[in-house]
């Protein structure tokens, strides 16, 4: 799982059918000190929780994303799958 930044939305009229009422965003990942990195590439991933430009949010990438899914074999490689509401770090 990775923190990331949600930077904008994807609409695609024409995609696979097991991505059909999906919301695409497009998604930072961040760094260990909460900040956007130039050498992280951004990411476009499947919302599964309804979040929106600015938030930040929880990613998975791979084979857990496709998890997540109604269908497993969608063709997804990365999910957000929760809106962080407040982050705490110790030291």
């Amino acid at each position: 799982m990775q923190i990331a930044r949600v930077i904008g939305t994807v609409v695609a009229t024409r995609k696979n059918d097991t991505l059909i009422g999906s919301k695409l965003l497009i998604v930072k990942p961040l760094n260990s000190n909460l900040q956007e990195d130039d050498a992280k590439d951004i990411v476009v991933a499947v919302d599964t929780v309804g979040a929106g430009k600015g938030e930040l949010v929880l990613l998975v990438t791979g084979s857990a994303a496709g998890k997540v899914m109604a269908d497993s074999n969608a063709p997804v490689n990365a999910a957000v799958i929760g809106i962080i509401d407040d982050i705490e770090i110790s030291g």
